[in-house]
């Protein structure tokens, strides 16, 4: 079993985590590479007693990637097995960590991965598309969420939203948000949206700040094509985000388009902790 381990370096300080990890696995029989998921700082000093391989080129050959930080690291890591369909395991060095497995408290756990006592379980995601004078424009692939959203100047946007090209609601506000159920406990969660089993497959759609009473949230089946259409941004901005990445500026009657995507991804389980467990631990009571 070839496993690779990434850590984000600015959580993981001085890698010790991974460091861990990489001895309770390698004494279970199970071939490892340390891998960063992205380049870090000049200015980060890395132990010097520790190998670093290239990510790219080991995930090929890989069967698990194991990534250490918060849940942003673990939405980095989606973008990187993608193409490979490897299955990924948490282990949470954030503050929340609802997409991990694990607490840097159980790396012990990991040896159950050399005996295959662990499941995989499948999270959908979505496939976004800006489409401007009949052209696509912009693509991109998200595990939690896609955020159109104002730019910083305090004006509100005129927003309409869409399900199979018939319109669901327009409003002014500061934007929307369009998440899997995966990441119904994020931003979606914040803005006043449902919780719902991440298991789920459903497409929700969360109005951000909406100056109008007939603005909802929504949970649409997985197979509906949702569109979101921002107009009159003459003086104003708005721009999209895919799982928190780079902002793509849209222009004046941009649609965004969002649908379920072909592809998924695979979280390692290796503990039998309920989602119900997992609110009340990361939020309190519910």
């Amino acid at each position: 079993m070839k496993v690779v381990l990434s850590p984000n370096p600015y959580r993981d300080k001085g890698l010790r985590a991974v460091q861990t990890a990489d001895k309770i696995l390698k004494d279970s029989g199970v071939e490892t590479s340390i891998c960063l998921p992205f380049r870090p700082d000049e200015t980060l000093a890395l132990p010097s007693n520790v190998t670093i391989k290239d990510i790219h080129t080991e995930i090929r050959r890989a069967d698990l990637l194991i990534c250490f930080g918060g849940d942003g690291t673990i939405l980095h890591s989606a973008r990187l097995v993608r193409p490979y369909n490897i299955p990924i395991l948490g282990v949470n060095l954030g503050s929340v960590g609802f997409m991990a497995e694990l607490e840097c408290s159980e790396l012990s756990m990991l040896s159950r991965l050399a005996e295959k006592k662990y499941t995989c379980e499948k999270r959908m995601m979505l496939d976004v598309r800006v489409m401007r004078g009949g052209r696509s424009i912009f693509r991109d692939t998200a595990l939690n969420d896609v955020v159109v959203t104002k730019g910083a100047v305090a004006r509100e946007i005129d927003v309409t939203v869409t399900a199979d090209h018939v319109k669901m609601v327009g409003f002014s506000g500061d934007g929307v948000i369009v998440c899997t159920p995966t990441g119904s406990t994020a931003y979606s969660m914040s803005a006043g949206g449902p919780i719902v089993e991440p298991t789920a497959e459903n497409i929700i759609v969360t109005p951000i700040c909406a100056h109008d009473l007939k603005a909802r949230c929504c949970v649409l089946g997985k197979e509906r094509v949702i569109g979101v259409t921002v107009s009159h941004l003459a003086r104003k901005s708005a721009y999209l985000s895919a799982d928190g990445g780079r902002a793509f500026r849209l222009s004046s009657d941009d649609t965004v388009e969002l649908r379920m995507s072909n592809q998924s991804v695979r979280l390692v389980r290796l503990t039998d902790r309920s989602f119900y467990e997992i609110l009340n631990e990361k939020l309190g009571k519910v």
